[in-house]
């Protein structure tokens, strides 16, 4: 039976139609809330499988509410899920009914965190979405990349600066700057280079952020080593010295990135060819060295080395300029030998014979002695087809020569070799501070100590000096071994106190046939050997201004008249007292730094084994 009350609770929870039905109870009232109820569980569950929001799934739960509401209205029970009723029962019932339950509790458990995984899935990838599209957002491609072939197409107005040439004053301006990727490293979200230019280094650096993207930071970290790259970078002041970098108080904040010329597989680290003599680990042999030697001078201490080279070479030019001296330049295609022997490279001349010069002595003589010039250099190739596979030897080097004109005295040549090596030595000690310290590294050397003025000793002396140290061998008529020459440098270096010193009155026997005998002692010459650490690196002497006497020194060497023709002719018509050397660049190079082979001081040498590269 329905009171006043009920009826009108129930006419707000039945539709008007159901009410005016004959057929209509409450058994069908509460069956169709039920229907409702299961209906909106079921969308619920739905509405979370498919990852809908939190809200959405909430307003839906309180319609469900609403419902199970209604149904305790109608029935005066609370609502109670048919399935779950079902699992008491068959908890109460025990075997199989149990078994069945848990079964589905399970299942209903296993569904849970099914579509709880699939909801964290689908949150992740959409988290993935957006933070891909913002980082292609922020990610500008034309900020990094290969560049196309440099071919000279255009000209712009971007403001390069060479590594030398960084500076803090140029701290919070950009620049353009064209360099080698010595290392790299990456780092986080970040990427460090140091970047190398010549005998110069500076960090590079670049963090994803603003303007830096991921794939612009993994490029810079994927760029192999000793690739050439164009970067546009901030220059700013690191908070504290860089101590990997030459340029330790510069750093460079990379805008951009583009390689020029990537670097195939190197034939050996820089790193290992950087070593210090004597260190532990990997080192690189000297003949692989010399067949990449483009890679090779590409260390600190052979882009140190090199540089050294070219200063003597420059402070040689710088001092002869200064003397009153005029640069001339000789053929090295001669129709004979300009120091007599057969030690010569032959050749086909237009079908004549010919040789390369051994040395510029005869064209000097002419321009200083007969010429007008009265004194002279030159700085050209040197050709010797000595079989002398040594430490010192080379086939072809660097000849620094000169010739003077004097006035009494052979002395006054001298003079001037001990000014010249004194200059030399003294400006490479003050302009090359940072080169001699990189050498220093990697190839230790004690600083050369030279006398002002430099010292002189006859030969007489020297084979003295040998002879009383021991060396029996050492033989006044002949000229002195490697190794007695080594063994005079040590005893003078411990006598003297100087690396470098001269030594004159040589036998003339074993001088060129142009050599001036010696005034009082027919077998002895003006001659003269200069050395540095023991070890020849100047050979000159007075030169034989008389026509008569040259012919008759030549005559003794069995050098034919017809091949010194035009040298003899240019003695017939007046000529100066004179005299000069030859230096060899490598040599100096090699002794000044104290290094063990002349080919660490020859860019690409030339020996009886080695053509190329």
């Amino acid at each position: 039976k329905i009171t006043a009350c009920d009826f009108f609770a129930l006419a707000r929870l039945v539709p008007a139609c159901a009410l005016r039905s004959p057929g209509w109870t409450m058994a069908a009232l509460a069956e169709d809330i039920v229907a409702k109820i299961t209906a909106a569980g079921d969308e619920i569950r739905e509405m979370k499988k498919a990852g809908a929001t939190k809200d959405e799934i909430m307003a839906k739960v309180a319609v469900l509410n609403g419902l199970k509401d209604e149904y305790e209205q109608a029935t005066g029970k609370k609502y109670a899920n048919p399935a779950a009723q079902g699992s008491k029962k068959d908890k109460k019932k025990g075997g199989g009914g149990a078994s069945g339950g848990e079964n589905s509790k399970n299942a209903k458990k296993e569904a849970r965190i099914k579509a709880k995984e699939e909801a964290q899935a689908k949150a992740a990838a959409e988290r993935e979405a957006k933070l891909k599209a913002k980082e292609a957002e922020n990610d500008d491609a034309t900020k990094y990349g290969d560049s196309p072939l440099v071919q000279s197409a255009f000209i712009t107005d971007r403001v390069w600066v060479d590594l030398p040439d960084l500076n803090e004053g140029l701290a919070g301006s950009e620049r353009y700057i064209r360099a080698r990727v010595h290392t790299s490293r990456k780092q986080g979200k970040g990427c460090f280079l140091l970047l190398r230019q010549g005998f110069d280094t500076v960090q590079g650096v670049l963090f994803q952020g603003k303007g830096v993207s991921a794939a612009m930071v993994a490029y810079a970290a994927a760029i192999s080593k000793e690739s050439v790259v164009d970067i546009r970078a901030s220059i700013a002041t690191p908070p504290e010295p860089i101590a990997s970098a030459t340029k330790s108080m510069v750093e460079l904040h990379i805008l951009e990135i583009h390689a020029i010329s990537r670097s195939a597989p190197l034939p050996f680290d820089l790193e290992d060819a950087s070593r210090a003599d004597g260190a532990e680990g990997v080192t690189v042999n000297q003949d692989t060295r010399l067949n990449y030697r483009w890679v090779d001078t590409r260390t600190p201490a052979n882009q140190a080395i090199f540089r050294i080279q070219s200063g003597i070479s420059n402070l040689f030019r710088e001092f002869m300029y200064s003397r009153g001296f005029t640069e001339i330049h000789t053929p090295k295609i001669l129709g004979g030998a300009s120091e007599g022997g057969s030690e010569v490279f032959t050749l086909s001349y237009m079908g004549r014979p010919a040789c390369l010069a051994q040395s510029p002595q005869l064209y000097k003589q002419m321009c200083a002695a007969c010429g007008g010039f009265e004194r002279v250099f030159e700085v050209g190739p040197v050709f010797r087809a000595e079989n002398s596979n040594t430490h010192r030897h080379l086939c072809e080097f660097t000849g620094l020569d000169f010739e003077m004109a004097f006035h009494e005295h052979y002395y006054e040549v001298l003079q001037v070799f001990s000014d010249l090596f004194i200059f030399i030595f003294d400006q490479l000690n003050i302009r090359y501070k940072n080169e001699l310290e990189a050498i220093r590294a990697q190839h230790p050397f004690e600083d050369l100590k030279f006398c002002r003025p430099s010292l002189r000793l006859t030969f007489a002396e020297g084979i003295k000096l040998l002879q009383d140290a021991g060396y029996t061998e050492a033989d006044p008529d002949e000229d002195l071994t490697t190794e007695l020459e080594k063994a005079l440098g040590r005893i003078v270096k411990e006598k003297f106190d100087t690396d470098f010193f001269m030594m004159d009155k040589y036998p003339l026997k074993i001088r060129p046939f142009y050599t001036m005998p010696d005034p009082e002692n027919p077998k002895l010459s003006n001659s003269y050997d200069l050395f540095i650490r023991g070890e020849e690196i100047v050979s000159g002497a007075q030169r034989i201004h008389d026509v008569e006497l040259l012919k008759e020194r030549a005559a003794w060497w069995e050098i034919p008249e017809a091949g010194i023709q035009s040298y003899l002719d240019a003695f017939k018509f007046g000529a100066l007292p004179h005299g000069g050397g030859g230096i060899g660049l490598e040599r100096v190079a090699m002794l000044f730094l104290g290094l063990k082979n002349i080919r660490k001081a020859s860019m690409f040498p030339r020996d009886p084994q080695r053509l190329a590269p």
